[in-house]
């Protein structure tokens, strides 16, 4: 094989549509957009979502929910990552150092999920009902 051998695959390449190139073509006079209408002329098209001046469906239907622009300085942490974690005093700045939480988060809450076993001590760190009580079982405490 030679560099002047190589061809692409069979039906690869297929030859672009010429429009508006006479009678004989196929695709002459009106080019293959019918007649008349928006979407016949040049220019003539429309945004997303636009239903012909009709009040769009996003329009006639009401707003919902709220998402709090707050939500990013938030982190949660699970038990059984505080239990790899494997310190006995834990603040807002070791979980950061270990990447267990963003840099960004200023208000951090131990969920309940997983277990934990070793004695943990948890400091300007908030915690659910049941990740408390696992936390106060397994000889740790909260500041």
């Amino acid at each position: 094989m030679q560099l002047n051998d190589i061809k692409p695959a069979a039906g690869a390449k297929h030859a672009k549509r010429r429009v508006g190139r006479g009678i004989g073509s196929g695709l002459g006079k009106t080019a293959g957009r019918g007649h008349k209408g928006q979407k016949s002329r040049s220019g003539g098209y429309h945004k997303v979502g636009f239903e012909g001046g009709q009040m769009p469906l996003q329009r006639r239907l009401p707003k919902r929910g709220f998402k709090s622009h707050l939500l990013k300085y938030n982190a949660e942490i699970s038990l059984s990552k505080l239990e790899a974690l494997g310190a006995a005093e834990v603040d807002v700045l070791t979980l950061k150092a270990a990447g267990l939480v963003p840099e960004i988060a200023k208000v951090i809450k131990v969920i309940k999920s997983g277990e934990i076993k070793r004695a943990v001590k948890l400091t300007g760190i908030g915690a659910t009902a049941g990740a408390k009580a696992a936390i106060e079982a397994a000889g740790g405490s909260l500041a």
